[in-house]
């Protein structure tokens, strides 16, 4: 038995159609890539608000180190756990407002670094509560360079508002 063929204006079609749908894709293709760039990210005045008012809290808690670092070295337990309550206890609530408000493409990063410095404080405590003197140095050490890093992630508008250039 001899293959049926498919008729001439059937197959002519469906040429037109494959021609037609690879025109369509080209057309949006190209269309994409128009050569404009598209205009980078900015964070709108509200958010720039936001960040700052929560960054000026970080801030604060952050100039709190040297208190800190007073009471390790002295082996304070009582009054390191009293600060670590007090005025670092804030510290979660105003990374995630200031990790809410900046550009997509910085959250992972700066949600990372505020994971560090909430679990650097919480070892921090903990060796306060044991009493353990080289563990309370060392959490020390971690707690300070993790709240620098997270300092970093701030938008160049706030630091320049806050003086932290």
């Amino acid at each position: 038995m001899a293959a049926q063929q498919v008729p001439f204006l059937h197959r002519f079609s469906l040429r037109r159609l494959v021609v037609l749908g690879l025109a369509m894709v080209l057309s949006f293709s190209l269309g994409a890539c128009s050569g404009e760039p598209a205009p980078p990210a900015t964070l709108s005045a509200a958010d720039l608000s936001l960040i700052q008012r929560q960054a000026e809290g970080f801030l604060a808690a952050r100039d709190e180190l040297t208190e800190l670092a007073a009471l390790v070295n002295a082996k304070d337990w009582t009054f390191t756990r009293n600060l670590i309550h007090g005025p670092f206890q804030e510290l979660g609530r105003e990374m995630l407002y200031i990790n809410q408000h900046l550009l997509p493409a910085d959250r992972p990063e700066a949600e990372k670094l505020s994971k560090q410095v909430k679990s650097s404080l919480a070892q921090l405590d903990e060796a306060a509560r044991l009493q353990d003197g080289e563990r309370l140095r060392k959490s020390y050490i971690q707690v300070a360079s993790s709240i620098g890093r997270y300092a970093q992630v701030l938008p160049p508008e706030v630091k320049t508002a806050l003086n932290q250039v």
